[in-house]
């Protein structure tokens, strides 16, 4: 009498049949690639770019800037000082809308943005090859290194008294507080972002042939660009607050009037609602280069490295 044929005809010969086991792994798997398929999907937002925008962006910073103003008048109200000593927001408004109808506010601006992006942009040419040289050569980090971090350290008005003698009253001497004040934070800056660039790329570099100033531009600033972006914005910093302080100190005729000369004027007058005006004014300056130039610049660079997510998918 003949076995029975126990084993199922639908398996191919030199196949192993199909287990629970197998089939529970193979929809793990597809569960794993649906899930990843998911996160690259661009959901749609549930609201207008720009109600988001708005909610995110416009509103949070008006909320704070509208609570100082109220914590602010209520000080004036209060009395705890003379008006002459703390004026109300709507005096120091007054004296920028008197500024303004007199055609002299541009003015103060522009002669202080302009003397603070040429002095950056100096910084920049003389901070960025010694951030590399300090970054690549390990002599030359030992032998001044320390100097350039201690620099950063040091109050920038420090500097105001020497420049003086050195340059006199001159554009001369507020240039050389900007840069003492603004090379030593671009130069960390790059020898941070060199220090954090993984081995293996320098090692791919040199194995494909990159030497010299070719390694720098293909290998080196690109990977350190993080840091020194991060370097360029704190060096902005220190340059407007350099300059600042060299204003507030040098005043001559040929110089012009800006903001930190203002703030001296009205200082000498006693007149408190120009001095918050140009304080204000200097601020708003400020937050103004950093909205329209890095923070866009930093975005760029960490969505192009996959370091930060779009609001909506």
């Amino acid at each position: 009498m003949a076995a029975t044929d126990r084993s199922s005809p639908t398996t191919p010969p030199g196949s192993s049949p199909t287990t629970p086991r197998a089939e529970g792994s193979d929809r793990e798997l597809a569960d794993l690639e649906a899930g990843l398929d998911a996160l690259e999907t661009r959901t749609p937002p549930d609201a207008p770019r720009w109600g988001r925008l708005v909610r995110t962006k416009m509103v949070p910073p008006l909320v704070a800037v509208a609570l100082v103003l109220t914590v602010w008048q209520i000080a004036h109200l209060s009395g705890i000082k003379p008006d002459y000593v703390l004026p109300g927001p709507w005096d120091v408004w007054n004296e920028i809308d008197t500024m303004w109808r007199r055609g002299t506010l541009l003015d103060f601006v522009w002669t202080s943005v302009s003397r603070g992006l040429l002095g950056f942009a100096v910084a920049i040419a003389i901070g960025t090859p010694l951030g590399l040289l300090i970054a690549r050569f390990a002599v030359v980090r030992a032998a001044i290194g320390p100097i350039v971090t201690g620099l950063q350290s040091l109050p920038s008005i420090a500097w105001v008294p020497a420049a003086i003698i050195w340059f006199g009253l001159s554009n001369g001497t507020i240039y050389a507080v900007i840069l003492l004040g603004a090379v030593p934070s671009i130069a960390n800056g790059i020898v941070a972002g060199v220090d954090q660039i993984p081995p293996l790329h320098l090692k791919v570099g040199r194995v494909l042939g990159a030497r010299g100033f070719t390694a720098v531009r293909h290998i080196l600033l690109p990977a350190a660009l993080p840091g020194y972006v991060a370097g360029l914005k704190q060096g902005w910093a220190f340059a407007w607050r350099s300059l600042m302080a060299a204003e507030l100190i040098v005043h001559s005729p040929d110089l012009g009037t800006g903001l930190g000369q203002l703030m001296e004027n009205y200082r000498t007058l006693s007149n408190m609602s120009g001095v918050l005006a140009s304080i204000i004014l200097i601020l708003l300056v400020g937050i103004a280069i950093d909205l329209l130039l890095f923070s866009p610049l930093e975005r760029r660079i960490l969505r192009n490295r996959g370091l930060l997510v779009r609001a909506g998918g």
